[in-house]
């Protein structure tokens, strides 16, 4: 992943949720949220707590891993999509893993990714008007 080229204010004001249990990747994709015009990101690197600030606070969009260790965003993903918060995954197994099955539709943003097609992934899950 790479900083943004230009400070483009494609989130501008969104509240992102991100679920992803590399620290480091954690913290670039953070950055380049905050980079993009993001009002807040929260960073989640387990289920447990993904799963209490889904349902603890409003998001525009979300950004999954689909693998957390040993499990998978599922059951964030279902109480994203019961919150009816739009949200796209962030693996490097994105053919592959069985869980695409369940959200067959999902954008999928391919490990390792340039900071625009990050922004660009989350701008198109906005609800703007």
């Amino acid at each position: 992943m790479t900083t943004l080229e230009s400070a483009e204010p494609a989130l501008k004001g969104a509240c992102i949720l991100v679920v992803e249990d590399d620290f480091i990747i954690l913290m670039e994709l953070e950055f380049i949220l905050f980079e993009a015009g993001a009002q807040s990101v929260d960073i989640c690197r387990t289920v447990e707590e993904a799963l209490r600030v889904a349902q603890n606070r409003d998001h525009d969009a979300a950004l999954l891993d689909i693998r957390l260790g040993r499990e998978t965003s599922a059951s964030i993903a279902r109480c994203l999509t019961r919150l009816g918060v739009p949200f796209a995954f962030f693996t490097g197994q994105a053919e592959t893993d069985p869980m695409r099955a369940e959200w067959p539709d999902c954008k999928i943003v391919a490990k390792p990714a340039s900071a625009n097609a990050i922004v660009t992934a989350v701008a198109g899950l906005l609800r703007r008007p």
